[in-house]
């Protein structure tokens, strides 16, 4: 599968991936939404900020999801994971709304695409920070394909 990551470009977390310095991925949500149960070892992430080109990836090494049953949950998970995600903010109590459903995808293999690339969201919602296709191509804006 081939996923597609919407970044916070302000956050600063590609770099961060391309580095090395960041090597978790995670997704923090209220219901189980994708990449829950979409994502597996060997995908590929893209990674993009919000309103540009796709200008990184990544393979998956490792998936987890957790169901987070309160604040004491949630703050468990930033303390052994947080380095690695690079979290912007890892105090929970202090998190706008808190979380039912974290994935965590280790990334491997991170590299800069030599061509960035638009890709078509329509269909995933414009809101849609995350989004799961079978291959890349699929969601590639026509003028870039090969």
């Amino acid at each position: 599968m081939h996923h597609v990551a919407i970044m916070t470009k302000q956050w600063g977390l590609i770099p961060k991936i391309l580095s090395g310095e960041k090597t978790i991925e995670s997704r923090w949500y209220q219901t189980r939404r994708t990449p829950w149960d979409k994502a597996s070892a060997g995908d590929t992430v893209f990674f993009k900020n919000s309103g540009e080109p796709v200008i990184a990836q990544a393979s998956v090494a490792k998936v987890l999801q957790l169901e987070l049953s309160g604040v004491t949950n949630a703050k468990e998970v930033t303390q052994q994971y947080g380095r690695q995600i690079c979290l912007v903010n890892q105090d929970p109590e202090t998190w706008e709304r808190l979380p039912k459903y974290c994935v965590l995808l280790w990334l491997q293999d991170a590299r800069k695409i030599d061509t960035p690339f638009e890709i078509n969201k329509t269909g995933f919602g414009a809101g849609a920070a995350w989004v799961t296709v079978e291959n890349i191509q699929s969601i590639v804006e026509s003028e870039r394909r090969a």
